[in-house]
């Protein structure tokens, strides 16, 4: 309902500066889940400085999707648990239960087991701690506050807080649903996990899922050059600089073996432990 006013007020109230801060604003938390919650502390696929760190907690935070800590460990249960019952929104309860119902009617969570590492991170637990006061202040009090620099202090709360919230939920939830629903097994036949451009356009790279599930600790989702994943071409551009390094990478052997396996399984020319069969 919010967003909607904020949509209404975005046509009668126009201005191209709230705008362009909801599209800013946009940008930041969806990389702070897609670089931040999900490639750095998920995955372990690089180290960051510690003022990237910060920054992506922060306006993590704004994305309103639960602290790290929590996201983290939702997230380590679906890769071990992925299609399984055990899995927090497997694809298998149905579409809309791995897109937005299990958040709205979830499960008891499961138990914080697998974020050992994340609580004896300092900042990671400062955040976790402080969550709710971080989220109101970078989601809705900070855009707020520039908006009114000129003069559109509602502007900013309802484009920047609340609209941009509301995509960038579905957005994120797609990734759940439509990365595992639509597109090709490329690496991996044995999931639901695929890769899409379609969905990694509005997920920020997120939509090459099959290669992330087969190869979850690599920095890149769309591992070919010309796949559209910003998510690792920020984190390349944070190297680039000195904020981030040990950029992990899966060697191309590896890749070029799965994909061969993937193939042949969909020819049915492998056996059941995934080796190509030589009859």
């Amino acid at each position: 309902m919010v967003a909607g006013i904020g949509a209404w007020w975005a046509v009668t109230h126009f201005s191209l500066g709230t705008l362009g801060l909801a599209c800013l604003w946009s940008v930041l938390c969806s990389l702070s889940v897609t670089a931040g919650y999900h490639r750095l502390f998920s995955h372990r696929t690089y180290q960051a400085a510690g003022w990237v760190r910060f920054l992506v907690l922060c306006f993590g935070a704004a994305a309103v999707q639960n602290s790290a800590l929590h996201w983290v460990n939702n997230h380590r249960v679906h890769h071990s648990k992925v299609d399984r019952d055990e899995d927090p929104y497997n694809i298998n309860r149905g579409f809309l239960w791995a897109h937005i119902g299990w958040v709205l009617f979830k499960d008891n969570g499961p138990e914080m087991k697998r974020v050992r590492d994340l609580q004896a991170d300092p900042l990671v637990m400062w955040q976790h701690r402080n969550y709710l006061p971080l989220a109101i202040g970078f989601g809705a009090l900070l855009p707020m506050a520039i908006g009114s620099l000129w003069g559109d202090a509602w502007g900013g709360l309802l484009l920047a807080g609340f609209v941009r919230l509301v995509i960038q939920y579905h957005a994120t939830f797609a990734t759940n649903s439509l990365a595992h629903t639509l597109g090709e097994r490329p690496y991996d036949r044995s999931t639901s996990a695929r890769d899409n451009f379609f969905t990694a356009v509005f997920t920020f790279g997120e939509g090459y899922h099959n290669f992330h599930h087969r190869f979850e600790n690599d920095y890149r989702n769309g591992v070919e050059p010309w796949q559209f994943d910003p998510t690792k071409w920020f984190i390349f551009c944070l190297s680039c600089v000195g904020a981030a390094r040990d950029l992990k990478r899966v060697p191309k052997d590896k890749i070029a073996h799965a994909r061969a396996l993937a193939n042949a399984a969909k020819a049915g020319l492998s056996n059941s432990s995934g080796q190509l069969r030589t009859e």
